[in-house]
Parts: C-alpha cells; sequence; structure tokens
C-alpha cells in the first residue's frame, strides 16, 4: 500500500514543455500525452439503463410519485390498485427514456373501504384514533395525487419534442444553397424562445456574408477605387460598369472586380508607394499556399486576411510559396525570395501582426493592423500623412467597409540582432513568457513609416435589415459585439437598421477615462429617464390604431467603443452600464475583444436573472431567426401555456370530486370513480386533445405572427402562464369540480327508472359525474382551440367515443367478476343520466363562451384584434391602404450604406510556420495527387447559436428570463 500514499519525490523535474508534431500520431504516442478526444454523449450501451433510470429519479416528480407507489403497496392505507400509479410511471419513464436516447443520439449525429380496525385494536382508543386521522391522511395523499398526474411530465416532454421536429421540418428556415435546414439540438428550451429578451451578436458571418472583396485603398495619401466622371463626381459602380482587365498577369482570378484604372497604371510605371504597399500585403500575412490541379490556392487564418493577399495576387505581387525560413514571390514577374526572420503574430490585444524579413541584406519590418494602434507607432516624418489617411479611412468607414493600415521600418543588422536576442530571452523565458514577448515585439514596432490603408467589404447577408427591424418591434433588445471603428459600426448599424432614423437619440460613449465615462452615461441615463415617461407605452389592447402605435420605433441606442467599455465593467460602473444598455433598444459594443464580448454577456445573465440559449440551435442564414422566434418561439410559448392552464384546470376538476364525496363517505378514502375510470383519465380519455392543442394549437398564423412582431412582446411579462393565470385555472378547476358533483347529486336525490324503482346508487352516480366530467373538459379543450385540424377534430370527438366504448366493454357481462357490471346500461337507460349530462354542460360551458364573446366585443386583445383581420383577409383581398403601408414602411432601408468589419479576432499561423509543422514537401505524393481537395466547411453562413466554451459571441446568443 505505500506506493498509494508515497508522496511525490521534490527532486522530480516538473514538464516544461512538450514535443508534439502535426499529424504525426507515431512519433506523439511515444510520451503517452493525454488525448484531446472528448465526448459530447452521457450514455453508451451498457450505462444507459442505470444512469438514465438514476437520474429519472433525481427528478422530484418522479421520485414523488415512486414514493406513492410505495404507500399503495401498503393495504391498510391505500384504497387504490398500485396499478393506478405502475402504468403511468412505467410510460413516463419508458417514454423519457427513449427522448433521452434520441437526444443523446443526436448529440453524437381494490378494496372499497379500509379494514382500519382490523389495523387498530380497540383496547387503545386515544392513540387509535391518533393513528386512524394519521392514515386517513395518507389515504387521502394517494387518492387526490391526480392533482398533479405524472403524465403531465411525459405529455410536456412529447410537446417539446415535437416542437423540436416543427423547427427541423420547416420549408421556410431551409437553405437551399447550402442544403442546410434548422436544427434544435434540445427539446427542453423551445418555449424560452418565446420569451427572448437580449440577443447578443457578432457581425462577421452572423449578419455579414464573411466573403471579403478588396473595395478601396489609399497609398501615400491618394484613394484608389473610386470612379469620377467628367465633372469630377463620384460615380457609382454598378454590374454595367467595365472591370479593369488584369488578365496579362498569368495567376489573375477571374472572380476579382476592379474598376479603377489608375491603381494599375501607378503599379505598371513602377511607382515606388504603391510597389511598398503591395509587397506589404504580399509578405505580411500567415495565408498558406499549396497548388491544387494547376492552380494556386490560399489558405487564410481569416477572410480578411485571404482578400487581402488575393488582391495582391491581381495586382502582380503573388505570394508562391513559404518554408519556415523563405517566403517566396513572384512580383511583377520576376520572383523574388525573401529570407523570413520573424512572425510577431496577431492576438486580441495587439490588434496587429508583423513580420520582418532580409532581401539583398537589407532588413525590413513589414506591419498591418488597426489604425489606432498602428498610429500611435508611426515615425513623426509619417504624422501629415497619418493626418490624410484618417481622412480616408473616416470616409471608408462611413461605407461601412473594414478598415486596415500599414506601415514599414528598415533595421540595421545591429539593430536587429540586439532585439533578437532579446527576442530569444522572452521565448525561453518560463515566467510571464508573453508578457516579455510583448514587450520585444512592442520594442521593434516603433518609429514606422505608414505606407497606407485597406478597405475591405463584407456584404450583409439577405434579410439582415427586415429581420432586425422586426426582432426591434418585437421589443427585443439588440446587442452587437464588433471589432469595428466606431463610424463603421454606426453606419452598419444603420445598414441593418438595428440604428434608425426615427430613434430619440444615440448615445457614443468615447471617453477614456473613468470619470468621464461615468459622466456620459450619467447623462444619457438621464435623458432617457426624462423622455421615457412621455414616449414609453406598451399597449396590447386597442383598435387597429394602437397596434400601428405600438410598433413606434423611436427608442435610444448607445455605442460604445473598447476602451470606454473596459472602464464601464468595472465594479463601480458596471451597474450604471448595464441600467443604460437595459434602457436602449440598441447597443453597438465596437473595437471590442473576445473577453469584453464575454464579460458583457456574463453581466446581463448575473443582475437580469437570465440564461443563455447556447449552440442550442443552428440556421444558415440570419434572416431565418426572425421566424424562430416570432413564430416557433412564439407559437411554443403560447402552447406550453394553454397546455398548462388546461391541464391543471382539467385535473382539479376530476380529482376534487374525491374530496367532496367524503363528506358523504366519512372520509373512509372510498373513492368516487371506479378504479379503471381514475387510471385511464389522464392516459387515454383526456390525453389526446390536450396533446393535439400543445402540439398543432396557433392563435394567429405565421404570416401574420411575422407581420405584426408585437405579438411577441406577451412572453416577456410571462402574460399566457403566471401566478395569477395557474389560480385562476385552479379557481375554475374546483367550481367546476363543484358543479360536476352537486348537479348529478341532486339530479339522483330523489331519481327514478320508469318502472318506479330507484337508480341511485354509489356505482350508477359515480358513472354519471365521470360522464359529466368527460363531456365537459373534452368540450372544453374544443373551446380553447383556436386552430383545428384533422387531428384535433379526431383526437377530441374520439375521445368521447372511445369513453363509451371502453366502458361498454369493462362494465360487460362477460367481466361478471366486476362490481361495476351493468353500471353503464342502468344509467343510459334511464333519461335522468342524458338529462343530468346536458344541464352539467350547458351550466358549466356556456359562461365561458358568453364571457369569451364579450370579452373580445368589448375588451379585445391584440390577438383578437389579428385574429379578426386574418378571418377578414382570408375571406376577401387584403386592402390597397395595408399593402401600401406594408411596402412604405418596407422602403425606409438605407440602402445605399454598406456593410463592413474590422480585423480577426483570431491569433494567426505565425508560431507553427516558423516551427515548420505546417509545411508540406513542395512536390506532393502520388496519394496527394489523387486525392480530391475537401470541401470547405462553410462556417460563415452557419448562424448558430454563440459557442459555449468561450462566449466569444461569434454568431449569436439568446438570453432569457429563468
Amino acid at each position: 500500500m505505500k506506493k498509494f500514499f508515497k508522496r511525490k519525490n521534490s527532486d522530480t523535474p516538473q514538464e516544461t514543455e512538450r514535443r508534439i508534431r502535426a499529424n504525426d500520431a507515431e512519433f506523439n504516442s511515444q510520451f503517452s500525452y493525454a488525448n484531446n478526444y472528448i465526448s459530447t454523449t452521457k450514455y453508451n450501451v451498457f450505462t444507459f439503463l442505470p444512469k438514465n433510470l438514476f437520474e429519472q429519479f433525481q427528478r422530484v416528480a418522479n421520485a414523488y410519485f415512486l414514493v406513492l407507489l410505495i404507500l399503495q403497496v401498503i393495504p391498510q392505507i391505500s384504497s387504490l390498485t398500485p396499478v393506478t400509479t405502475v402504468i403511468p410511471l412505467v410510460v413516463v419513464l419508458t417514454l423519457t427514456a427513449i427522448k433521452d436516447a434520441i437526444d443523446d443520439y443526436l448529440r453524437y449525429n381494490f378494496q372499497t373501504y379500509l379494514p382500519w380496525e382490523q389495523f387498530i385494536g380497540p383496547r387503545d382508543q386515544a392513540p387509535g384514533a391518533t393513528a386512524i386521522a394519521s392514515l386517513v391522511f395518507f389515504s387521502y395523499i394517494i387518492v387526490l395525487n391526480t392533482v398533479v398526474p405524472i403524465s403531465l411530465y411525459v405529455s410536456v416532454e412529447a410537446i417539446r419534442l415535437v416542437q423540436s421536429r416543427w423547427i427541423h421540418w420547416d420549408h421556410a428556415m431551409y437553405h437551399e444553397r447550402t442544403d442546410t435546414p434548422a436544427k434544435a439540438r434540445t427539446t427542453k428550451l423551445n418555449e424560452e424562445l418565446g420569451q427572448i429578451q437580449y440577443i447578443f451578436s457578432d457581425k462577421t458571418g452572423t449578419l455579414t456574408q464573411n466573403i471579403m472583396t478588396f473595395d478601396k485603398c489609399t497609398i501615400n495619401g491618394k484613394i484608389y477605387g473610386i470612379l469620377y466622371d467628367s465633372q469630377g463626381n463620384e460615380r457609382e459602380v454598378t454590374d454595367s460598369t467595365p472591370r479593369v482587365d488584369l488578365s496579362a498577369n498569368p495567376y489573375y482570378e477571374k472572380k476579382f472586380d476592379w474598376h479603377d484604372r489608375t491603381l494599375l497604371d501607378a503599379i505598371e510605371r513602377g511607382d515606388e508607394d504603391a510597389h511598398l504597399f503591395f509587397e506589404l500585403l504580399c509578405i505580411c500575412h500567415t495565408v498558406m499556399p499549396e497548388e491544387r490541379d494547376g492552380e494556386l490556392i490560399y489558405q487564410a487564418q481569416s477572410p480578411d486576411e485571404g482578400a487581402l493577399v488575393s488582391a495582391a495576387r491581381n495586382f502582380g505581387f503573388v505570394f508562391k510559396s513559404r518554408t519556415p525560413n523563405t517566403i517566396t514571390s513572384v512580383i511583377q514577374g520576376r520572383e523574388v525570395e525573401y529570407e523570413l526572420l520573424n512572425i510577431l503574430d496577431f492576438n486580441n490585444v495587439r490588434k496587429r501582426m508583423s513580420v520582418i524579413v532580409r532581401r539583398d541584406g537589407q532588413i525590413r519590418l513589414y506591419c498591418k493592423g488597426a489604425d489606432s494602434v498602428i498610429e500611435q507607432r508611426l515615425h513623426e516624418d509619417s504624422r501629415a500623412l497619418m493626418q490624410k489617411t484618417t481622412e480616408h479611412l473616416n470616409k471608408f468607414a462611413s461605407e461601412g467597409l473594414r478598415t486596415l493600415c500599414g506601415a514599414v521600418k528598415d533595421i540595421t543588422n545591429d539593430e536587429y540582432e540586439r532585439w533578437q536576442r532579446s527576442y530569444q530571452e522572452a521565448s525561453i523565458s518560463l515566467d510571464d513568457r508573453d508578457a516579455k514577448l510583448e514587450a520585444v515585439y512592442e520594442d521593434i514596432e516603433r518609429n514606422m513609416l505608414l505606407c497606407g490603408a485597406t478597405a475591405i467589404e463584407d456584404m450583409l447577408q439577405d434579410g439582415v435589415p427586415e429581420t432586425i427591424e422586426k426582432l426591434a418591434r418585437a421589443d427585443i433588445k439588440i446587442w452587437v459585439l464588433t471589432g469595428d471603428k466606431t463610424e463603421t459600426a454606426i453606419n452598419i448599424g444603420y445598414s441593418c437598421r438595428l440604428l434608425t432614423d426615427e430613434m430619440t437619440d444615440v448615445f457614443n460613449i468615447d471617453e477614456d477615462t473613468l470619470a468621464g465615462v461615468e459622466q456620459q452615461l450619467l447623462k444619457a441615463r438621464a435623458s432617457m429617464q426624462s423622455e421615457a415617461a412621455d414616449k414609453h407605452s406598451v399597449a396590447f389592447r386597442g383598435n387597429q390604431e394602437q397596434i400601428q402605435a405600438g410598433e413606434d420605433m423611436a427608442g435610444f441606442a448607445l455605442v460604445i467603443n473598447g476602451h470606454s467599455l473596459s472602464f464601464a465593467l468595472e465594479p463601480k460602473l458596471e451597474m450604471l452600464f448595464l441600467e443604460v444598455g437595459c434602457l436602449c433598444r440598441a447597443v453597438i459594443c465596437c473595437r471590442v475583444t473576445p473577453l469584453q464580448k464575454a464579460l458583457v454577456v456574463e453581466l446581463v445573465k448575473k443582475h437580469k436573472k437570465a440564461v443563455t440559449l447556447a449552440s442550442d440551435y443552428a440556421f444558415a442564414q440570419f434572416m431565418f431567426l426572425q421566424r424562430l422566434l416570432l413564430v416557433h418561439g412564439r407559437w411554443s410559448y403560447f402552447r406550453i401555456c394553454k397546455f398548462l392552464r388546461y391541464f391543471f384546470y382539467k385535473n382539479f376538476a376530476f380529482t376534487l370530486g374525491h374530496f367532496w364525496f367524503a363528506f358523504f363517505c366519512g372520509f373512509s378514502a372510498q373513492t368516487l370513480y371506479d378504479q379503471y375510470f381514475i387510471s385511464f383519465y389522464n392516459l387515454f380519455y383526456t390525453s389526446l386533445p390536450v396533446l393535439a392543442m400543445g402540439v398543432f394549437d396557433q392563435d394567429v398564423s405565421d404570416k401574420h405572427s411575422l407581420r405584426y412582431p408585437r405579438l411577441y412582446v406577451p412572453g416577456h411579462t410571462d402574460s399566457f402562464f403566471n401566478k395569477k393565470i395557474f389560480a385562476i385555472s385552479l379557481l375554475k378547476g374546483i367550481i367546476h369540480s363543484l358543479a360536476l358533483f352537486f348537479i348529478p347529486y341532486g339530479a339522483y336525490y330523489h331519481s327514478s327508472n320508469h318502472n318506479g324503482q330507484d337508480i341511485a346508487s354509489v356505482h350508477v352516480f359515480g358513472f354519471t359525474v365521470a360522464t359529466c366530467l368527460i363531456v365537459v373538459v373534452t368540450l372544453q379543450c374544443g373551446l380553447d382551440t383556436a386552430y383545428w385540424t384533422g387531428v384535433n377534430h379526431f383526437v377530441i370527438w374520439g375521445s368521447l367515443v372511445f369513453f363509451f366504448a371502453l366502458h361498454f366493454l369493462i362494465y360487460a357481462n362477460f367481466f361478471h367478476y366486476y362490481e361495476y357490471v351493468g353500471t353503464d346500461r342502468i344509467a343510459m337507460g334511464s333519461a335522468v343520466y342524458w338529462f343530468t349530462v346536458l344541464l352539467t354542460s350547458v351550466v358549466l360551458l356556456l359562461p365561458v363562451a358568453a364571457y369569451r364573446f364579450y370579452k373580445m366585443d368589448v375588451n379585445p386583445t391584440l390577438t383578437d384584434i389579428v385574429r379578426m383581420k386574418q378571418r377578414l383577409i382570408h375571406s376577401q383581398s387584403k386592402s390597397s391602404d395595408f399593402t401600401s403601408r406594408v411596402r412604405s414602411s418596407m422602403g425606409r432601408s438605407r440602402a445605399s450604406l454598406r456593410s463592413g468589419y474590422a480585423f480577426s479576432h483570431q491569433e494567426g499561423f505565425g508560431r507553427l510556420i516558423k516551427s515548420g509543422a505546417m509545411m508540406r514537401s513542395k512536390e506532393p505524393t502520388a496519394k496527394e495527387k489523387k486525392t480530391p481537395a475537401p470541401a470547405k466547411e462553410n462556417r460563415a453562413n452557419s448562424s448558430e447559436v454563440a459557442e459555449n466554451d468561450s462566449n466569444d459571441v461569434k454568431l449569436v446568443k439568446f438570453v432569457t428570463k429563468t
């Protein structure tokens, strides 16, 4: 045993490094490192049954019914056979296990009276009375357990499962070009989609197409990429504008569009500034080239980096190949080889990257990065040029283009050798290595000379402006977290209708001190609070004019840059920032890092008591988000709320009949209904109608759900199911149970058949009450159903037929041992039975129908108004006024403004390039020649809900109330 408790020798050297080779499993296996295999499944063939049962019985509901089952086994306290609990419990456990297995697979791809006198002896009356009282208590716990039946949980799971499939089967959310349907990776959160309050979104690949095109550039203070007419005015580029012919370059790409001839002329006449600019783009990157079918293909870490290298290639500065120590380019038809000395890679803090190369004995540093970062590191000689370039950058940003600056620096051999020694020391340092490397990088990236700047366009996806506008009308607050410049972010905000001209004010938080940021936030809050009393009104009742007024796009927006955000997220200001942000319709955080994105999301989650729906839903285009939330989310929330209201109502109406009967049977725990009816009530008689309602019902169509986004707002306030509505459902169930019991009681109190014989008995009375109950709750389900399908008709009327058919079978003579044999024929042979059923149904259902008609006529909700409009539209064509209003609202887009973005947030491949781990031999093997290149994974267009691991809100993250 000593070896298990032996202390580790302190002299054992600690592991300081790990040696691995990419794609070389044989080499890596000799070190016995832990692998990076991640299992996303919970079960396997052997662990599924025990693990799943263990998890299911951890749920309070299942544990509760297990305890009930144990109590029913005790004959002294149970008047019900254990079958009444065993059957539902087994069904629930089985169906839940099947559902859990499917989810896991998808992640991987009878006594009437109790003999108490026999149990409690007569010798001790006082303790005996106490014991009897205790037994009565436990007996009625068993009898009344159907208030919350076990079928509730399996019904909810079944509805959620079907709702998930509706999302997957929705052809309106299918993206044909990429053959990508919408996917719901969970079955438990669909109704949460109807209560979304915040959406956190990145831009690249989410709002935009992530297809970068080189649009403009500025070189030594001159803009290229803009066309002018004969009067010197800017001319718009259209599809008919002729392209510059670049075919003289054997490496040009046919898909590359460029319309400004002056740039090509400058390159052809040997303009040094233009040559230096494109030489920078050709060399300063971490792109990997490869030959494929005789064609040069670039594999870039980010789309914008690939666009820059591609632009240099088309203008005659071709990046050809690389090794760990060299870069080979073809510049204007002449092959040039650079000695690659160092790669100073990009990261989120640096916001720039550099390469140091040697050519013909001259050492030069090429650097590209965000304009604010490059500007701080320029030589004094470049200040005037930077001022002119900044004007061009602002122009690019106003058009929504992604911008980068480029600079160079010549380095002497002595300077480089001194710096290289510092770099080597920092590289092998075991303490604060990253900080030391950053300091060394900072030392060499100083006093650079500005070359120019690039402008890249990333077009918005189809339908983004319309989607954001509808989500805003649904009172969903959208926070866009991006790396753009402030000007670019604001422009794109207008392009995608995140910001609108109708907004009261757009606050720009841009101070660079804690006190300054606090002052701006306080001023913004004061302004919003002064306007709130007059501007903020949310009404769900009224006429058509109120509907339109409720969709007013006025409000506030907040734009804050990353530097100011760092102060706003400090403990002193975070609550003020959260308050101001939550008062705004839209928030744009620009120039932010992934860490700041995560902190912003966490701030809202923590203080707004919200949860994120992460990695649970995937769809190919951002425009499908409006259908996911406004249609499927709203329907799911509406259906589950209606299901719960009806379910609790029908079970209180059913269960409390035993309670009223207790006053007439001396609280002996005798049941009002026969045991088969008790077992089948929630399992067969009333399960399918409410399931059909929970699966198919819809108050308004999908078209009108999208046309009137304000219909989504009740989900934010729990208007469809809350404590008040729950209490009303229970009260309704109690009142109906009273009527269901005492109307038949009064009818049978002095009843007789046509022969004058008394027909009143416990069995006939119980059967009559059961019939009234089934008829009333089934017809009530019909009244609650807003959207009738063939399935609804079948299960509602079929449930009534099934009830009578099954009782004819159970009460038939060949079950002569059963005490209820013949009860149905005795009851149905009397007019009292039929009159009682009719009277009870009319008394209970007529007031419900009358109240709903009155409410719809006198005080209609927005849903009622839209439903009436929907019916009118079905019966006649749309009015011209309605059509013109829709067209005019859609015509308010800022189509002239274009979309863009800034810089990639991902660290590059610098270290791997210099290590040689990513390099292939120049001559491909025979196997490589035969193997076709794998298709690129289209991640850019997959608008999935944000990834769990990093909270880098790369795509879309939903936040809803807990």
